[in-house]
């Protein structure tokens, strides 16, 4: 099932991994589908984070507009800390995410700047391959 196998979704995920003790990573939809992660993690459990990841996203959006009482928050990064280690979570602007993985020795600012430069990397690519027009050009 994983573009992970055909290399679609390695690009992304794999100088994740370089980020010593950052153990997996996943790159998924907003509404919870992973359309990718890395070989530490098997298909179930890639879909159980992704499903997961999708759920605390948007609980964290309502916490923080319900803090700035407003309608609607727009998160930039999760980041939560256990005794096993970090998971850092990162929303794209074209409705995708990553999520990673990093033991306790990980070093969050690392990781962190890792991941927003692969989420950088994943929205130029998305903007390159915007849909065009009926005449060929770019659509408005």
């Amino acid at each position: 099932m994983t573009s992970r196998d055909a290399g679609e979704t390695a690009w992304v995920l794999d100088p994740i991994l370089q980020v010593p003790h950052v153990l997996a990573a996943v790159l998924l939809t907003r509404d919870g589908l992973a359309t990718g992660y890395t070989d530490a993690l098997s298909q179930a459990t890639a879909e159980r984070v992704a499903a997961i990841t999708s759920t605390v996203q948007g609980a964290c959006r309502a916490a923080a507009a319900a803090f700035a009482d407003r309608d609607r928050a727009e998160v930039r990064q999760v980041v939560i800390e256990s005794d096993h280690g970090y998971v850092l979570i990162v929303p794209t602007d074209h409705g995708t995410c990553v999520a990673a993985y990093g033991d306790p020795e990980a070093r969050l600012d690392l990781l962190a700047h890792r991941v927003h430069s692969q989420v950088a990397r994943l929205g130029e690519k998305a903007m390159a391959a915007a849909p065009r027009g009926s005449d060929g050009g770019a659509s408005a």
